[in-house]
């Protein structure tokens, strides 16, 4: 296999107002994914990239497209399909990290469950960027919503999940409605018979780029899951919290509305919480991460986005509240602990409908968690029925 070779992003050909952005977000190095994509990107081929579902790919297709925009246009210019909510809110709050030096970049995010005609006024912004699932787009475009006729880039991510979740229809309308010859990315974590016929069909001279899942910087701690039901999770994560066990915790959470929502609901509880999340200045998150180091509270709750350079070696847990929708973002968060040779722990509050993505992750990361569960009388318990907990 070729080997992918270490790229900086101030040895690309990227422009300062970029390179600024990726500082900030504490990046330094290319991922594999990046290294390879990106200048795939730049010089506007097709690529089909078959890589772990994660390692970065964010930045690898959204720093071509802000380098693509026209900010004079006023059309939408670069297309984002993603499988799910999740990951669409995900892309939208990197992107818009990306974007935080180039004054004038509108995204609009479109998805299903939010009123329509709130994002009829993100359309009439004019956005020159558009991140969206499939459904929410096309029924976007069946009202008149939204033209795709000046899209430049379009990136399917997820493209086999998306696929196999029943989409084919309606990303396969959504690519005839753009032009015939615009770049398209096909980012999937496996090959299958749909992805490979939107690629042969709609794909012109493709370059595949394939980035094996490595053990690379894989942190040493131990890994819990505890299966529950999505009603149930603050609960849960209100017995981890009363535990007394840990001192200074990490919670991560997929969106930065959720990050705000369960950090008044804790602070409502009087516990010692704050967060950070992609629309805070950076002196408001200087101020938080101040006092988070020097223990002015307990409970840091984070995006991904938000927690990408946050240096602190004592963290003693990390509670995934919300199952991250990269592989990489997993590693990143359970990195936070274990640090500076302390013994480190990591708590996943798995649903049964993130059951998959949770396979699909341990696979990447070639670990097992230790399962735990709570008892009849409410007591988080190991699969021995030994209390987790002992003092409790």
């Amino acid at each position: 296999m070729e080997e992918i070779k270490s790229m900086k992003f101030t040895d690309a050909d990227l422009s300062e107002e970029i390179i600024k952005a990726v500082a900030k977000m504490g990046f330094t190095e290319m991922t594999p994914v990046q290294a390879k994509t990106l200048p795939l990107m730049m010089e506007g081929r097709d690529v089909i990239a078959i890589a772990p579902t994660g390692t970065g790919k964010t930045c690898a297709f959204g720093i071509p497209m802000l380098e693509y925009i026209n900010l004079n246009d006023k059309r939408v210019q670069e297309l984002v399909l993603a499988p799910t909510r999740e990951l669409s809110l995900q892309i939208t709050e990197e992107l818009r990290a990306l974007a935080r030096n180039i004054p004038g970049v509108r995204i609009a995010c479109l998805y299903g469950g939010q009123p329509i005609v709130k994002q009829q006024s993100q359309l009439k912004q004019n956005p020159q960027i558009i991140v969206a699932t499939p459904g929410r787009l096309l029924d976007h475009m069946n009202r008149g919503n939204v033209r795709l006729d000046s899209v430049h880039t379009m990136v399917l991510d997820e493209a086999d999940e998306m696929l196999n979740m029943g989409f084919v229809k309606d990303v396969t309308k959504i690519i005839e409605a753009t032009p015939n010859d615009r770049e398209l990315v096909l980012f999937s974590a496996t090959t299958n018979q749909d992805v490979m016929t939107i690629a042969w069909k709609y794909q012109q001279d493709p370059v595949e780029v394939v980035i094996p899942a490595t053990k690379e910087n894989r942190p040493q701690i131990t890994q819990y899951v505890i299966n529950t039901e999505r009603e149930s999770k603050y609960e849960n994560l209100l017995y981890l919290l009363d535990s007394d066990v840990y001192q200074r915790v990490m919670v991560f959470v997929n969106t930065k509305d959720m990050t705000q929502r369960l950090c008044k609901r804790l602070k409502d509880a009087g516990y010692p919480a704050d967060c950070l999340h992609g629309d805070m200045r950076q002196s408001a998150r200087n101020q938080v991460m101040d006092g988070y180091r020097k223990g002015r509270f307990q409970i840091l709750l984070a995006t991904d986005v938000a927690a990408r350079g946050i240096d602190v070696d004592d963290v003693e847990a990390v509670i995934n509240y919300d199952l991250p929708n990269e592989n990489e973002y997993y590693l990143h968060r359970i990195g936070r602990t274990g640090r500076a040779k302390r013994q480190g722990v990591a708590f996943t509050l798995l649903t049964y409908t993130e059951s998959v993505r949770f396979d699909a992750i341990l696979k990447y990361i070639m670990a097992k968690p230790v399962p735990l569960k709570f008892n009849e009388l409410g007591i988080l318990v190991t699969e021995t029925d030994e209390p987790f907990f002992e003092d409790m």
